[in-house]
């Protein structure tokens, strides 16, 4: 069945994980609870959805959401189905730790929403109804993932608070240096590093590995005939054209870049230890003959830094943002009344 459209993802917040990823993907429903023991011993006391597992002030999270974020979790192989149940109970521990901080920042958020919030989550909730053919199937979907239209409303709403929070009040005092730019390039240029390839075009006078040595001789000699006309002047794509056996000669030949290990061993040998607008001899593989022209090489040199800069830019300011949004939280959380009821 087809999911939910996402609404935005929050900003560089793993913090905030559980919440924004249940909007992202309706989750699959909970694991269901172990059996209760047989009689003669008593029942376990029945855990209602609506049971609250935390209180953030006047706040609560129920059992409800804490399943569902649990489920994203799993759904996300942030842990794994089947897992051993101390595994769980810490899984669960920090589910819960993640939606208290979603609370925390959503109610900062709350004291400097967008002007338009509501038009805002009208628009995802549109967004999500028009990826559905009808609205049955929508209301399909809702039952599915064990989630209310309301429900998946509020968390579009909290997602957008949130995301607008970090945009307006946090990410824009972050700031990256040109040190801290290059201290990033110096300190990975070694990774950034490309492996050497070739942009190459070939001819192939195609043979079976197990022709007859006549049949063999042939081809070759068909191939070192077109090495003269080459040579002498021919146009290499035409001869590619009029005369190779590859699929590749409808386009004159080119095979375009490639690295090493992509072309059998003959073949790459050739190629790598050629220089642009030279021909090969003719080159025999289990393919039959082959006439390599090289076009261009790319040397293993890393990108420049300027080639860079934006991306590390983005990269560092996106680390810098998470980190403060953590501190932020931290500190809100030391501020507020926080019972976990669990």
């Amino acid at each position: 069945m087809r999911k939910l459209l996402p609404v935005s993802a929050m900003l560089l917040c793993t913090a905030l994980l559980a919440v924004n990823s249940t909007a992202e993907t309706l989750p699959e429903k909970s694991v269901s609870a172990p059996a209760a023991a047989k009689e003669p011993q008593a029942k376990p006391a029945a855990i209602s959805p609506e049971d609250t597992v935390a209180k953030i002030d006047t706040t609560t999270i129920t059992r409800k959401e804490l399943d569902r974020a649990l489920s994203v979790l799993v759904a996300q192989n942030r842990i794994q189905q089947g897992s051993t149940p101390e595994a769980m109970k810490e899984a669960q521990k920090s589910a819960l730790e993640q939606l208290v901080f979603a609370e925390l920042i959503y109610q900062q958020g709350m004291k400097v929403a967008p002007a338009d919030l509501e038009k805002q989550v009208e628009f995802k909730m549109a967004q999500n109804k028009s990826k559905f053919g009808t609205p049955a199937e929508f209301e399909a979907a809702l039952k599915d993932s064990a989630i209310t239209e309301n429900e998946l409303a509020a968390i579009s709403r909290k997602d957008i608070v949130i995301t607008n929070y970090i945009e307006t009040k946090i990410a824009p005092s972050i700031a990256v240096t040109d040190e801290e730019i290059k201290k990033f390039y110096e300190d990975n240029k070694a990774g950034l590093v490309e492996e050497p390839q070739v942009k190459a075009s070939h001819i192939l006078i195609g043979v079976d590995s197990a022709a007859a040595p006549v049949v063999k001789a042939e081809a070759k000699a068909k191939a070192e005939a077109i090495l003269k006309e080459l040579k002498g002047g021919k146009d290499f794509a035409e001869a590619a054209k009029a005369n190779s056996t590859c699929p590749s000669k409808d386009q004159g030949g080119d095979l375009g870049f490639f690295g090493k290990g992509q072309m059998v061993p003959a073949f790459e040998q050739a190629a790598f230890s050629m220089k642009p607008g030279e021909l090969s001899d003719v080159v025999e593989t289990q393919f039959g003959y082959h006439i390599i022209k090289v076009t261009e090489k790319k040397e293993s040199d890393p990108p420049k830094l300027e080639e860079l800069k934006d991306k590390i830019t983005a990269f560092l300011k996106g680390q810098k943002t998470q980190k403060a949004v953590f501190d932020h939280v931290t500190k809100l959380r030391k501020e507020s009344k926080v019972e976990i009821l669990l």
